[in-house]
């Protein structure tokens, strides 16, 4: 078992940068759903993924799933790259879920096949190998909620966030993984009273019930759970990006296992840590009483 676990755990391969850019697939308006932008200056080693599908509410269409997955895919390799951000570009909505007016338009091998591309990118989400936040100004609804439960880390305005699994209001089902990820996060039995009703909450709701990390008061220009995001980021950025990887691997794999298993996973990643440069340059740092300059190494 011990060494099957270390060949599933080992590092990803070397990363290679990806420049700023938009996507390349293009909406029917001829302009990218999505926007990526590497951070610099005090920010720079965070990447944000900005969703920018005004006259769908950033809903989950075909193109805006392709682009996404094309980002992500590329990303992943970067090793500049220590946090991935998501937000929204439009006012009100984080992601109103899938879109349902094109999913109208699909016979139902045709709903099969985009459901399973839907629930892969989720997957994607959840497997990137550096930390993950969801930053939650607005609705978050049935698809828009899952794409923030992939996500290691969520923020949501305290008033104008709405957030719910509700699939069962629309005659469906949670697809892209709700029904799996939210009892893992807050329990069976409160998973199952949320999908059953296909309650909203509120971002002061949801922190209440352990759904998101932080809510903050909305501002004037309706972007406080992203700044709440970003400074979340910052304090992820000056830690050892290496051992946060790991940390992440560790706690991700060993939630779906037995605690025994879990320590031995545990182990692993942590027997890989152990010959790293910034590992010595932590015991380094601790005894020349200096903060530690972690390179990823």
């Amino acid at each position: 078992m011990l060494r099957a676990l270390t060949s599933a755990l080992r590092l990803p391969r070397p990363w290679r940068p990806l420049r700023t850019r938009s996507c390349a697939s293009h909406g029917a308006t001829g302009d990218p759903e999505i926007q990526v932008r590497a951070l610099t200056g005090r920010d720079q080693g965070i990447t944000e993924i900005l969703m920018n599908r005004p006259s769908a509410r950033n809903a989950l269409g075909n193109i805006l799933v392709s682009e996404l997955l094309e980002a992500l895919a590329q990303l992943r390799e970067d090793q500049q790259v220590r946090v991935l951000l998501f937000r929204s570009g439009v006012k009100g909505v984080f992601c109103a879920g899938a879109d349902l007016k094109e999913r109208e338009q699909m016979s139902e091998a045709e709903v099969g096949i985009f459901v399973q591309r839907l629930r892969g990118l989720m997957n994607e989400i959840a497997a990137f190998p550096a930390p993950t936040i969801a930053a939650m100004d607005g609705f978050a609804l049935g698809g828009g909620l899952e794409l923030a439960l992939a996500c290691d880390l969520r923020v949501a305005a305290a008033s104008s966030a709405v957030m719910g699994l509700i699939e069962t209001t629309r005659g469906l089902l949670p697809g892209a993984g709700g029904t799996q990820r939210l009892p893992r996060c807050l329990g069976v039995a409160l998973a199952k009273e949320l999908i059953f009703t296909g309650r909203r909450l509120s971002g002061a709701q949801a922190q209440a019930l352990g759904l998101v990390n932080h809510a903050v008061s909305q501002n004037e220009e309706g972007n406080a759970a992203y700044h709440r995001a970003r400074e979340l980021a910052q304090e992820i950025l000056p830690q050892a990006p290496i051992a946060v990887r790991l940390g992440k691997v560790a706690i991700d794999r060993g939630m779906e296992v037995d605690i025994s298993s879990g320590m031995a996973i545990e182990g692993i990643c942590y027997a890989q840590n152990i010959p790293t440069q910034d590992r010595l340059e932590g015991m380094a740092a601790f005894r020349e009483k200096r903060p530690p300059r972690f390179v990823g190494k």
